[in-house]
């Protein structure tokens, strides 16, 4: 059996996958806030039920907010404190008796939908997350492309370009400061949160991305051309990652992938922020949302 844990800032998930990664079981419990040891045991113990549940010793693998270096073994996730800077992967796996395998979230959900029936046809998947941030994962031969730091896909602190700046306005672009400790990351403009903040400061008046979307599709002026605008900014910035990576396939997860007009706007918008030659990589929808974390974490043990 495949385990596979989401682990989060307030909830730790465990799935059981087989091997075809069909979901047999899951539990979500809180995740320990301060004490390192419990936040072990509470791994621990969830896969020792498992185990007996299914009468096997399970593969481990986790979907983290952050990276664990590969160089020294310590795991840097900021937001969960109990975590931060341990030796994660080392001591989970002297206390459960096997290999213990850990991935960026936005790398697991990248790996959930590469390993997708309809994308395994695909030698590389690009998967970005338009949520509460901008994140990204990549896939090559449906293995996660995790860098020498374990930092590789990380999109979002990346920055806004000459292109980018231009279509905002010199003298009127918002430059926010980003929690990464730079300015202009595209995380606060590519993400949900972003495009709140842009049509706050460039329109004026401050709504919630669903009611942007409403307005949009309602027709009302100043929406859609915020909408468009938003779309060109994008595919500047999308148009960047495909030139660097030629991706066979984009999944779009997070909020703002629920957009439809991302699917239509975007493919007509991108090649003129590519090379000649390019192929426009398929735009498509993620298929597993909240499920893909915990399915890209138990698939770090498949191989093609």
């Amino acid at each position: 059996m495949l385990y596979g844990f989401d682990i989060g800032g307030t909830k730790i998930e465990l799935a059981v996958f087989n091997d075809k990664l069909d979901k047999l079981y899951s539990e979500r419990v809180e995740t320990p806030k301060e004490s390192y040891e419990e936040w072990l045991n509470t791994i621990v113990n969830l896969v020792h039920k498992a185990d007996k549940m299914f009468q096997c010793q399970g593969t481990v693998g986790l979907g983290i907010p952050g990276f664990v270096n590969p160089k020294t073994g310590i795991a840097e996730i900021v937001n969960i404190r109990a975590a931060d800077h341990k030796p994660i992967i080392q001591d989970l796996e002297a206390r459960l008796g096997r290999e213990v395998r850990a991935e960026n979230d936005a790398n697991c959900f990248a790996l959930s939908e590469a390993w997708d029936a309809e994308n395994a046809q695909y030698p590389s998947v690009l998967g970005l997350i338009l949520g509460t941030g901008f994140g990204g994962g990549l896939i090559f031969n449906g293995k996660v492309h995790s860098g020498q730091t374990g930092m590789a896909g990380e999109v979002g602190h990346t920055q806004l370009n000459y292109h980018a700046l231009k279509l905002l306005g010199w003298d009127k672009a918002p430059i926010y400061d980003c929690g990464c400790g730079n300015r202009a990351c595209l995380d606060t403009y590519l993400s949900g949160r972003g495009f709140e903040m842009l049509y706050r400061d460039m329109q004026g008046e401050t709504l919630s991305a669903k009611e942007i979307i409403q307005r949009f599709y309602a027709g009302e002026q100043c929406a859609v051309k915020f909408v468009e605008l938003f779309i060109e900014l994008c595919a500047i910035s999308i148009g960047n990652l495909i030139t660097v990576l030629d991706p066979h396939v984009i999944v779009l997860g997070g909020g703002l992938s629920n957009f439809d007009y991302l699917y239509e706007a975007l493919p007509k918008a991108l090649p003129a922020h590519l090379l000649r030659s390019a192929n426009l990589p398929l735009i498509k929808k993620a298929k597993y949302g909240d499920s893909g974390g915990v399915r890209g974490a138990a698939a770090l043990f498949l191989s093609k």
